[in-house]
């Protein structure tokens, strides 16, 4: 189950309006047969692409790996399974879905397959895709539930707040002295892991002088993706309208002195330095950071004091990417 969760924290901010979820499939013996995780909204489920994989390496049918499309994985394996996931045991950091909508229901396939135990982290809170446990118990699969289940909320936590109101995190690039300032920081891989969110999200949240000085473009470009509407935070309203954001098609540009329209989105991402990281301190869920592995710059997040709680860490081909809470002084 460790292994299904920072596998799925990989896509934490990339497949809104779903969850992120991680599925490991593991052999009669114990061996790790293979592990995967969702990776956008429309495309396979964790399970379904995680059970491709194990049957690849169950039968070397490489066949099925031509297949992307949901319902044609369920369907290949469903015709020839040949019962080679008996004795197979499933690890999935959220309920398989019981309903059928962009992509079949994983508790069907699952049992079909005839899966021997499922252990599941969170149990799921959507009424659409929930009863998935109930229906692996019906056709005779074992299911343990709420293992690591904390560790799964964690990742599962996005997806709760935009069902009920928002979820809004706060995105910033820094290089190893902690400097934030002087050009692209990032990798290229780093970069569009976040354009990837960026096309998914409703709106960005900016600073003013941020705006000035880096004369930004916001958009999603390095994935082909759609741009979202954009939210300078400034008191001043007065831009130079030759700055790229103006200029994204089918965008939306708001210069307003306050956060209420924040109200009006459902994913939310901010980019800023100390000072937008203090004005949106109180309405910030979740904080990520991207961590190069250079020296340069000579400014960073100067006068700030706060602490976290590590929720995920991972490294892409060069740079660290983290996922924190902020801890507030009561949760000390």
């Amino acid at each position: 189950m460790t292994q299904a969760i920072h596998e799925a924290w990989k896509y934490q901010g990339l497949t809104y309006p779903n969850p992120a979820v991680g599925c490991c499939i593991v052999g009669a013996k114990g061996e790790l047969l293979a592990i995967n995780a969702h990776q956008k909204a429309g495309k396979p489920h964790a399970e379904v692409l995680a059970l491709q994989d194990a049957y690849v390496k169950l039968t070397n049918d490489f066949k099925i790996l031509n297949f992307t499309n949901s319902f044609e994985i369920h369907n290949y394996l469903l015709a020839n399974h040949n019962n080679c996931f008996e004795n197979i045991f499933l690890y999935t950091t959220l309920e398989p879905c019981s309903h059928i909508g962009k992509t079949p229901s994983c508790a069907s396939l699952i049992s079909n397959l005839k899966i021997k135990k499922v252990f599941v982290g969170s149990l799921d809170f959507n009424e659409e895709a929930s009863q998935g446990n109930k229906k692996l118990l019906d056709s005779g699969v074992e299911v343990e539930n709420c293992l690591m289940q904390n560790e799964c909320n964690k990742l599962l936590e996005p997806f709760l707040q935009w069902k009920k109101s928002n979820f809004i995190f706060f995105k910033w690039a820094q290089r190893l002295n902690a400097t934030i300032d002087d050009g692209i920081i990032s990798s290229t891989q780093s970069r569009k892991n976040l354009h990837g969110m960026r096309s998914v999200c409703d709106l960005i949240v900016i600073g003013g002088n941020t705006v000035r000085m880096d004369r930004p473009t916001l958009d999603a470009r390095l994935v082909d993706g759609k741009a979202p509407d954009v939210l300078i935070f400034s008191r001043q309203k007065e831009f130079d309208t030759t700055i790229p954001l103006f200029h994204v098609a089918n965008r939306k540009v708001f210069i307003a002195d306050n956060l209420s329209l924040c109200h009006d989105y459902k994913n939310i991402m901010i980019e800023g330095s100390a000072k937008m990281f203090e004005l949106t301190k109180e309405i910030v869920d979740y904080y990520l950071c991207y961590i190069a592995p250079t020296f340069g710059g000579s400014h960073g997040f100067e006068n700030v004091n706060a602490k976290f709680d590590i929720l995920n860490l991972h490294q892409d081909e060069i740079d660290i990417i983290m996922w924190m809470k902020r801890i507030d002084k009561n949760d000390e």
